[in-house]
């Protein structure tokens, strides 16, 4: 779990302090029974179980997706804007953002214990840049010698 403020300027001088409690999916999936109830709806985190029992389509559906990515079943269900609305009160943080980038990429394994694509996202392609750069001027040197 991480926490991260920021702060936001409404265009009139005046700051908006937030802040956000990102999760690992891992962390997510331990709270799956009927006692500790989080889902994860379109990268965001919610801990439902105050509304276990106040849940129109029961507490099967709920506990059925407890602890996983519920964006696709929720939206299949096809919730009215009055609970989307709802959601908002049981929100408590967001999936951290290299669990999200891995999420999308494989079904199969929703959960990554480290964090190990997030760098490469942005080292590979400057190295790559630097070995062509080292490349140019190679070839462009020999060209003039001969």
């Amino acid at each position: 779990m991480a926490t991260v403020e920021a702060s936001s300027s409404d265009g009139k001088g005046q700051g908006v302090e937030t802040s956000v409690t990102y999760y690992r999916l891992e962390e997510v999936a331990k709270r799956s029974s009927s006692k500790e109830i989080w889902l994860v709806i379109h990268g965001r985190v919610y801990d439902v179980t105050r509304f276990l029992e106040e849940h129109p389509g029961g507490e099967e559906v709920l506990l059925e997706q407890a602890g996983v990515d519920a964006s696709e079943s929720f939206e299949d269900v096809g919730h009215s804007s009055d609970a989307r609305e709802m959601l908002q009160q049981y929100y408590i943080g967001d999936v951290h953002p290299c669990d999200l980038k891995t999420e999308h990429n494989s079904k199969d394994t929703p959960t990554n214990n480290a964090c190990k694509s997030c760098w490469s996202y942005w080292v590979f392609p400057i190295i790559g840049a630097i070995l062509l750069g080292f490349l140019y001027r190679y070839y462009t040197s020999e060209s003039r010698s001969s």
